[in-house]
């Protein structure tokens, strides 16, 4: 089965929409970014646009390449004092102390969930692949998930994740020589290698789960790294577009609402 992300957010969303209306709140959402690229600039009007759509108000600070660490937390630290949640979009240049730009975003604005102390909420990649899942009434209890990058992003926080949940989780990289050997014994595979069909339907059992959530261009299009002849064998499997990038920007939200409510 292929998922359908486009349709979870449009629910997502018309949730989010009501509960900001019953609550009668007007969550506010600070972006902090760092010399953005067109994609990042590209993400960030979409992220912008479906706020609006549900009532949240998103205001992005564009800080220059050149910006130190010290700067880009003080503008954290303003952003705080105005805003309900606060993200920090990532990448950042080089030169600045990624880690200890995203500790001074505290708990309580945490909607990326990229603070190690943040516990209100899920990071909103792992949030989408519980949905997923949920949705598909699959049990994660003692399945083997295959978990493919280390990143902060999403290999990270989908071992956690999946471990705290009770699955046995194997963690790989796009470089591990025997990689075909860990797919192929999964009952589930997320990835975000961002490398672009480095899954194959070669390497992946009848009836895997695939939560693909790496993303990268390939010839001006945008790909996953599981190929998608992958869904042929995959008893349920997330496309790129569409798939966990849709719900995702959508949890992204919630998570907003979730924080404002705690205020």
């Amino acid at each position: 089965m292929i998922v359908d992300g486009r349709t979870i957010a449009a629910e997502i969303y018309a949730d989010i929409a009501k509960e900001i209306q019953a609550a009668s709140i007007s969550p506010r959402l600070a972006v902090i970014t760092c010399a953005p690229t067109p994609a990042t600039v590209q993400y960030l009007a979409l992220k912008e646009r479906k706020a609006k759509e549900v009532g949240i108000t998103m205001v992005t600070v564009t800080l220059p390449e050149d910006t130190s660490t010290d700067a880009c937390v003080e503008e954290i630290q303003k952003a705080v004092e105005t805003a309900d949640s606060v993200i920090v979009q990532l990448p950042f240049p080089s030169h600045i102390d990624i880690d200890g730009v995203l500790a001074a975003v505290p708990p309580s604005h945490d909607a990326d969930a990229l603070n190690p102390e943040t516990t209100a909420v899920l990071s909103p990649v792992v949030a989408a692949c519980k949905e997923i899942l949920k949705r598909n009434e699959v049990a994660i209890a003692e399945k083997h998930v295959t978990i493919i990058g280390s990143g902060r992003l999403v290999g990270k926080p989908a071992a956690k994740w999946f471990a705290d949940m009770g699955a046995a989780i194997s963690v790989v990289t796009k470089d591990t020589a025997d990689l075909p050997y860990y797919t192929m014994h999964a009952d589930i595979i997320v990835s975000g290698a961002g490398v672009a069909n480095l899954i194959t339907p070669e390497m992946v059992p009848e009836g895997v789960i695939i939560l693909d959530a790496g993303t990268s261009e390939d010839g001006g299009e945008l790909r996953g790294d599981a190929s998608p002849a992958c869904s042929e064998k995959a008893s349920l499997f997330t496309p790129v577009p569409g798939g966990i990038g849709p719900v995702t920007v959508a949890l992204l939200l919630r998570n907003v609402v979730t924080l404002a409510l705690t205020k």
